[in-house]
C-alpha cells in the first residue's frame, strides 16, 4: 500500500515537472513577437527563436504579427458636396512597429483603423463634388495616408498605403454619365469624320488642280508643236513654190481645181470667183500674146501660123473658162439647194448665170489678140 502511494506521488511529481518544462519553453516563429506578462504586468517581449519563461508566473499576453498586412473594408456610403451618395471601397496596407503599444495602447487596433478610415474618408469626400471625387483618387489617398499615419503612430501601427478600390455613384447618376460619355464620343466621332472629309476634299481639289494644270500644259505643248509643224509645212511649201517658179498656166489650173472644194458644203450660200483667177488667165493671155508678138523672137510669124496659134490659145482658154463655169454652176446649184432647205440666203452669184468666158479672161478675147497681132 505504501509502495502504491509512493508511485503515485512520483508520477505526480514527474507530470508536474513535465508541465512546468512545457510552460517555461517558448519557440517564437519568424516575424512574430510575443508579449509576456508576469503576474498580470508586462515583463518582456519574446523575439523569434527559443525563449524560456518562469513557469506559472510568466504568461504570453498576445502574439503580434510583424508582417505587413492588407485589409479590405466593406463599401461605405459617403455624401459628396453636391449631395450625392456614393459607395466607396477602400484597401488598407499597414504593419505593426511596436507590439507593446499595439497590445496596451488600444484594445483592437484593426477595428480602430477601420473606423478612422471611414470617418476620414467621409470628411475628405464631403468637401469634393462627384466629378472631382472621381478624378482625384491620388489626392484622396495621400490625405487618408497622412491622417491615418499621424493617428495610428501612437498605437504602434504604421499605415503604409491607402487605396480607393471603387467609387460607385447612384444608378441614375451612372445612366446620366453614360449618356454624357456617349454624347462626347459621338461628338468626337463627328469631328473626326468632318476632319477626314475636309482633308479628303482638300486632297481631291489639289489633285484636280494639279491634273488641270498638267492637262493645260499638255494641250499647250501639243498646240505649240502643232503650230510649229504647220509653220514648218507652210514654209516648206512656200520655199518649194518659189524654188519651182511655176508659170501662170499651172497657177490657173490649181485655181480651177480649188473652185469645187470652195463650193462644197451646205453652208456655202455665196460663191465668189477670186480675182487671182482672172489675173492668172490674163497671164496666160499675155504669154500667148508674147508668142505671137513680133518682139517675141528673132523671126516673124506668118499669118497662117499666127491664126493657128490664136485658135489653139482660144481653145485652151475656152476649156479653162468652161471648167470654171461648170464649177461655178455646181456651186450655185449647191447654194440653191441649201437655200431651198434653210430659207433665204444673201444675194450672190445666180445658179442660172454662169460666169462668162470673157469675164474670166478679163475681156481679152481672141479677136483682141488678132487685132494686136
Amino acid at each position: 500500500m505504501a509502495e502504491s502511494i509512493l508511485l503515485i506521488i512520483i508520477f505526480g511529481i514527474a507530470l508536474f515537472m513535465l508541465i512546468a518544462v512545457m510552460k517555461s519553453v517558448r519557440v517564437v516563429p519568424q516575424q512574430r513577437m510575443y508579449v509576456v506578462e508576469r503576474l498580470g504586468k508586462y515583463q518582456r517581449t519574446l523575439t523569434p527563436g527559443l525563449n524560456f519563461l518562469v513557469p506559472f508566473l510568466d504568461a504570453v499576453r498576445s502574439k503580434v504579427d510583424m508582417r505587413e498586412q492588407v485589409v479590405s473594408f466593406p463599401p461605405q456610403p459617403v455624401i459628396t458636396s453636391d449631395n450625392l451618395v456614393v459607395s466607396i471601397d477602400t484597401v488598407l496596407y499597414f504593419r505593426v512597429t511596436d507590439p507593446v503599444k499595439a497590445t496596451y495602447e488600444i484594445a483592437n487596433f484593426l477595428q480602430a483603423i477601420e473606423q478612422l478610415t471611414v470617418t476620414t474618408l467621409r470628411n475628405v469626400i464631403g468637401s469634393l463634388d462627384l466629378e472631382r471625387a472621381l478624378t482625384s483618387r491620388e489626392e484622396i489617398n495621400r490625405h487618408l495616408s497622412t491622417v491615418l499615419d499621424e493617428t495610428t503612430g501612437r498605437w504602434g501601427v504604421k499605415v503604409t498605403r491607402v487605396e480607393i478600390k471603387a467609387i460607385e455613384p447612384p444608378p441614375s447618376i451612372r445612366d446620366s454619365m453614360e449618356k454624357q460619355m456617349r454624347a462626347e464620343r459621338d461628338k468626337r466621332a463627328a469631328i473626326l469624320n468632318a476632319e477626314g472629309q475636309k482633308q479628303a476634299q482638300i486632297l481631291t481639289a489639289q489633285g484636280d488642280q494639279q491634273a488641270a494644270v498638267l492637262r493645260a500644259e499638255g494641250e499647250r505643248q501639243a498646240r505649240i508643236l502643232q503650230a510649229e509643224g504647220q509653220a514648218k509645212a507652210i514654209r516648206t511649201v512656200f520655199d518649194a513654190i518659189h524654188v519651182a517658179d511655176p508659170d501662170p498656166k499651172v497657177m490657173a489650173y490649181q485655181y480651177l481645181q480649188a473652185l469645187p472644194q470652195i463650193a462644197q458644203g451646205q453652208a456655202n450660200k455665196v460663191w465668189i470667183v477670186p480675182a487671182e483667177l482672172t489675173r492668172a488667165l490674163e497671164g496666160i493671155g499675155g504669154a500667148v500674146g508674147g508668142l505671137i508678138s513680133p518682139n517675141a523672137g528673132e523671126r516673124a510669124a506668118t499669118k497662117e501660123e499666127t491664126s493657128a496659134a490664136l485658135e489653139e490659145v482660144e481653145a485652151e482658154a475656152r476649156q479653162v473658162a468652161e471648167a470654171a463655169a461648170q464649177a461655178a454652176k455646181e456651186a450655185a446649184d449647191e447654194a440653191h439647194k441649201a437655200e431651198a432647205g434653210a430659207g433665204p440666203v444673201p444675194r450672190g452669184l445666180p445658179a442660172s448665170d454662169p460666169l462668162p468666158v470673157s469675164a474670166i479672161l478679163g475681156e481679152k478675147t481672141p479677136e483682141d489678140h488678132r487685132e494686136r497681132a
